[in-house]
């Protein structure tokens, strides 16, 4: 098969697949989708977590089971040495895309990829996810390979797990569990942690399973202890005490995440008061937009070369070239098939997305299928009811792709831009173009505020253009460009001549 033409009818649909695999194992230490660069830069600043996380590694051997909720499908993972697995529906090229992004997902949840197997087939085999022969092929390489774990690209039924473990004899987790793993690793805020727990307990709840006698507890306490035939009671499954446990979990999951609240939105609220634009930076895992918000702002937000590195939203205040502030939110990055119970536990971080004036949507450059980053993301901005902001597609590691790329890259999106956070080209083009598509005050206000009004003068001082301003007998006088909401407020203080 030609390497170069990875849908090449000439060959066999089983050959081609495995050149895929081939390619997507060639990639040496960490997956291709991740990118080439992990460098630290001065504009990253301070970098002390990235040492927190690499002091946490996980250790052979112990235990994954659940403390509290035991004799349950779903474990904390422990992921090893794992094998990779994948449906080829229609496009190979997008099948292997899928499938390389899955191997990054398994390198940063800290697994070794050894293997994979893609089979073309028009839809999943409902009780075994691959076909009768595919399942038991999968079983000789994990035994080949010494495998521990399987990792499906799609998030499995629980009873199709169920029946590839029956047939491989090893662990399998789908893409879900993965990205909650990740997800899990990465938390450090109170608000973070609650948000992943309460999406790996949602994902858990449909898959709890029980074995042997935990399934029959129906007699109560009396039967155990020799009581006999008249004193059965109805009692209580271990899979329905767990459920219980687990629902209960998660309604105070949720009133902690809802008690959360109240302090974001009163930052918002007070940015909105004082008439301060903000712009959330979106955009797929791993496009770079924490190094694109440190490189603008030197806000020293963790920069790392791994999936969901950034889980905690980060908000700097910085200014356009004409002197008008605004705030820049980096935001989770997104991911195809991102789990629903993750979009609906992290809806109140994504709000600075909603509530943003301008979005600008970072696009990672280098990577072979960039226009399927985009529909994902704009699937997920529409999701948290953002579709009507303003968008700005920044394609960003610019520095990467040739001539040829760049051009394809402009008539994909005519009007988006081209940066690199890593050498600082087109930076100053992206501040322009931020500082024009930001609401601009428009209304001419020429005021004399008295002295013991510092407060106005303090907001026009925040978002509004300053054209004169002169200390006077009788007060601040301040001849200005404002927006209607500070106009409607000044207009007591209105003067005719300067």
């Amino acid at each position: 098969m030609s390497e170069n033409n990875p849908e090449n009818k000439d060959s066999p649909p089983a050959s081609r697949g495995e050149a895929a695999i081939e390619r997507i194992l060639r990639r040496g230490v960490q997956a291709e989708a991740l990118g080439a660069d992990d460098g630290y830069r001065e504009t990253d600043g301070n970098q002390s977590e990235r040492e927190d996380r690499a002091a946490l590694r996980r250790v052979a051997g112990l235990s994954t089971e659940m403390e509290d909720i035991t004799d349950v499908e779903y474990r904390k993972l422990r992921l090893e040495k794992v094998v990779l697995i994948g449906i080829w529906s229609s496009s190979l090229i997008e099948a292997e895309n899928s499938l390389r992004e899955l191997a990054a997902l398994a390198e940063t949840a800290g697994s070794q990829v050894l293997d994979g197997l893609l089979q073309r087939r028009a839809k999943p085999d409902p009780a075994t996810f691959l076909g009768k022969g595919k399942a038991q092929e999968l079983r000789e390489m994990v035994e080949a390979s010494g495998a521990d774990t399987v990792i499906a690209d799609t998030e499995l039924a629980p009873s199709q797990r169920r029946a590839l473990e029956d047939v491989v004899k090893v662990k399998v987790v789908d893409r879900t569990a993965i990205i909650l793993d990740i997800f899990a690793q990465h938390a450090k805020s109170r608000e973070g942690k609650a948000q992943v727990e309460l999406a790996q307990l949602e994902y858990l709840l449909p898959r709890l399973r029980g074995w042997g006698e935990s399934m029959s507890r129906q007699a109560g306490g009396q039967v155990g202890g020799g009581m006999g035939i008249g004193s059965r009671g109805p009692g209580e499954t271990k899979i329905e005490l767990d459920r219980r446990r687990i629902n209960t979990r998660m309604a105070k999951l949720r009133k902690q995440i809802v008690e959360m609240k109240p302090a974001r939105d009163t930052k918002r609220w007070t940015r909105k008061k004082n008439q301060v634009p903000s712009v959330a930076i979106a955009g797929y895992t791993n496009a770079g937009k924490s190094s694109l918000l440190n490189r603008m702002t030197q806000a020293g937000v963790l920069v790392e070369n791994a999936l969901f590195a950034t889980l905690d939203p980060t908000v700097r205040k910085t200014q356009t070239p004409d002197g008008r502030d605004y705030t820049l939110a980096d935001t989770v990055g997104f991911v195809r098939n991102l789990p629903h119970q993750l979009v609906e536990a992290f809806r109140s971080t994504l709000e600075e997305i909603a509530d943003s004036d301008l979005i600008v949507h970072v696009v990672d450059a280098s990577h072979p299928d960039p226009a399927s980053q985009i529909a994902t993301v704009r699937k997920v901005i529409g999701e948290v009811d953002a579709s009507d902001v303003a968008e700005l597609i920044v394609f960003n590691k610019i520095d990467l792709v040739d001539e040829t790329q760049r051009l394809a890259l402009r008539g994909m999106h005519p009007d988006s831009l081209a940066v690199s956070a890593r050498t600082g080209e087109g930076i100053p083009e992206l501040l322009e173009r931020i500082a024009k598509l930001l609401p601009e005050p428009d209304i001419e206000v020429k005021v004399l505020l008295p002295y013991d009004r510092g407060d106005l003068v303090s907001r026009l001082h925040l978002n509004s253009r300053i054209i004169e301003m002169d200390y006077r007998e009788a007060g601040t006088y301040v001849h200005a460009m404002v927006k209607p909401e500070i106009a409607s407020e000044l207009r007591e203080f209105e003067i005719e001549e300067g």
